[in-house]
């Protein structure tokens, strides 16, 4: 099966989100590119390890580059996903990288796939999973990560003993014998 490369540049917007209620959510990416918007759906640890990875490839080029280091997050963005929410495809992997030409990172997201690797970063070859790529400058990082951040934070509360998360009616915590708290 052929694969399918969209390629968003610098996208008009690129947000995580997320639909339905704390413990039952399901969190999206969404790019824009004009009329042109995709959506793909992910876990919740996918959303956060993307954003502590972004920060941390930031923090690494600002050690050289001051204008990185020193670079403010662009306007929160709190707007809702756009609807209708229409699945690209699963994220499998991620591909997360630095070009010193344009100073911006570019971030690959790719689908799901069976018995396939997982390309390098700008491999366009004709077989291989889906995949989204879009490029963004060290403000409009920051401040992505910083809604995914948030975003990730606003789910149920974690349990004080074994971090798991906390049901509105409490849960069995395993380090209680069972019993619920």
């Amino acid at each position: 099966m052929p694969r399918n490369i969209t390629d968003h540049g610098t996208p008009d917007r690129f947000v995580s989100g997320t639909i339905g209620m704390p413990g039952d959510r399901t969190f999206y990416l969404q790019s824009r590119q004009g009329a042109d918007v995709v959506t793909v759906l992910l876990e919740k640890e996918q959303v956060s390890l993307l954003a502590t990875k972004l920060i941390e490839m930031l923090d690494e080029v600002g050690r050289t580059d001051p204008e990185v280091a020193d670079a403010e997050p662009a306007p929160e963005d709190l707007e809702p996903l756009e609807t209708p929410v229409l699945e690209a495809f699963r994220v499998g992997a991620f591909g997360i990288g630095w070009d010193t030409t344009s100073r911006r990172v570019v971030i690959e997201i790719h689908a799901i796939a069976d018995d396939v690797d997982v390309p390098d970063i700008g491999d366009d070859e004709a077989e291989g999973p889906d995949c989204l790529r879009v490029w963004l400058d060290a403000a409009e990082v920051r401040a992505f990560a910083q809604r995914s951040s948030a975003l990730v934070a606003s789910g149920r509360p974690p349990c004080p003993f074994c971090h798991l998360p906390l049901d509105p009616g409490g849960h069995i915590c395993p380090r209680a014998n069972g019993y619920r708290r």
